[in-house]
């Protein structure tokens, strides 16, 4: 349970007891990160109990903010800790309100973006793309980048990819998208089709590949 001093406990159940949404991210942001306890949570159980349909618009943000300072002393809560499965569900079950409140923090924006970047090295179709070299560069509107975008840089290189901020090499394809929007789309919750012709998303390059290249990645589904 909680106190104010931090979270005690020996694992999961013994530091948050029942607790579930709104109160169990009140727990985790008064956690110590310094704390014994923290390192023997179980982030995937931490997470399974966070319904963010039933939680506020900023709780969202709040978990992931917490998130990420707690890690800084308690790796075992690090974000990339999450299994894939749960973490499909945190994002696509996020409301538009939640997901804005997430990238109108820079921190957490970073935070988030950063980690789906990292997991499609994991999730590429290898078979499928092993005759396949492409570079992909996307732009993340909002961002604190050149012109105000996050830029990441894709790799696509028979049958492995390889994620970087920097770009180095010259495009095959270049994907403009807002950062809620890019959320809906690697969680099958929106279509590249449907955000190209609704204006969402804008692509200058190979249109075509552009519009199969979700198909290159094993990308989990919501449980």
């Amino acid at each position: 349970m909680a106190d104010s001093a931090g979270v005690q406990g020996t694992d999961s159940s013994a530091a948050f007891g029942g607790l579930t949404g709104t109160a169990l991210i009140d727990a985790l942001e008064r956690l110590d990160p310094a704390g014994v306890e923290a390192s023997t949570i179980d982030v995937n159980e931490l997470a399974a109990r966070i319904k963010l349909k039933d939680v506020g618009q900023d709780d969202f943000r709040r978990l992931l903010a917490a998130l990420t300072r707690v890690a800084e002393g308690a790796p075992s809560l690090d974000l990339g800790k999450v299994d894939p499965v749960h973490f499909a569900n945190l994002v696509a079950t996020a409301s538009r309100a939640q997901l804005e409140g997430v990238v109108a923090e820079p921190k957490v924006r970073e935070r988030l973006l950063g980690e789906i970047f990292a997991r499609m090295g994991a999730h590429i179709r290898a078979e499928r793309a092993r005759n396949v070299h492409a570079v992909v560069h996307w732009r993340l509107s909002g961002g604190v980048g050149e012109g105000g975008y996050d830029r990441y840089e894709t790799v696509i290189s028979h049958g492995s990819c390889t994620v970087g901020t920097e770009m180095r090499e010259k495009p095959r394809v270049t994907i403009t998208v807002g950062p809620v929007d890019f959320f809906k789309l690697i969680t099958h919750q929106a279509t590249p089709a449907v955000l190209f012709v609704t204006g969402k998303i804008k692509i200058k390059g190979d249109l075509a590949f552009a519009a199969g290249l979700i198909g290159f990645f094993d990308l989990p589904k919501p449980g």
